[in-house]
């Protein structure tokens, strides 16, 4: 990794223990394994925001405690074959993260048929970190949208709704 040791500490432990990732702008449970963020994609799976073999990723992870951004990196991201020692270490680590799969004790077997997993490893320089977050919320701009809401409530209404209430 391209990045001082204290920096590399800090992109390990924060997406070891953050529960959820952004991938590319998505959403991703994970799990950590051989040095890099490991998720797996597919049928019956969540779905990998171009993720392909020996392309680049940007991984942004949330604070644990706070849910906020902490940091976002980039990596690169490596394909895995299915049954390889690589997969099996992430395998390893994704299947005790995995909630209520549809097959259980068979999960495993699927994805070496069906799905790919996939190992980001950090490369580079941080994008953002403590410190050096971006002063904006980084939210997206609303829709255009030529839907209203509700103008001001009649005057009357509040006693209509109060004769309602006596009757019942």
């Amino acid at each position: 990794m391209g990045v001082k040791t204290e920096e590399a500490a800090l992109v390990e432990e924060a997406t070891k223990k953050s529960g959820l990732v952004w991938v590319n702008g998505r959403a991703l449970w994970h799990g950590w394994a051989g040095g890099g963020l490991c998720v797996v994609g597919g049928p019956g799976e969540q779905p990998l925001p171009g993720l392909v073999d020996g392309g680049a990723a940007t991984v942004t992870v949330r604070s644990k405690d706070k849910g906020g951004r902490l940091v976002t990196w980039t990596g690169k991201a490596e394909l895995l074959a299915p049954r390889s020692e690589k997969w099996d270490a992430a395998v390893a680590e994704l299947k005790g993260r995995r909630l209520n799969a549809p097959d259980g004790e068979h999960m495993v077997e699927r994805w070496a048929r069906e799905c790919e997993v996939f190992r980001v490893v950090p490369e580079g320089e941080l994008l953002e970190a403590p410190g050096t977050m971006p002063a904006g919320s980084g939210a997206a701009v609303p829709v255009a949208t030529p839907a209203t809401t509700r103008g001001e409530v009649p005057a009357a209404l509040p006693r209509l709704l109060a004769r309602r209430r006596k009757r019942a």
